[in-house]
């Protein structure tokens, strides 16, 4: 039996700067997958990606993190 796109995912632990279109993101609100190339402000020590929301995907955001941080994603295999 083939396996789902979701079983393939991986989860892994990326630096904001590393997120790729199409990560997938999940928090208190919901999951979230990336649509826009991040980009760092304030000399490099804050990074901000567009998100939109899996179950609704009219509702984006503009996603913040410390450069430094890392973020648990789950990529496509």
């Amino acid at each position: 039996m083939a396996k789902s796109h979701e079983q393939k995912a991986a989860e892994v632990r990326v630096y904001p700067m590393e997120l790729q279109r199409g990560d997938r993101l999940h928090d208190e609100t919901g999951e979230w997958e990336v649509i826009g190339q991040p980009f760092a402000t304030a000399a490099g020590k804050t990074a901000h990606a567009r998100v939109r929301k899996v179950s609704d995907p009219l509702l984006t955001q503009l996603r913040t993190w410390g450069a430094h941080e890392r973020v648990t994603i789950r990529r496509s295999a």
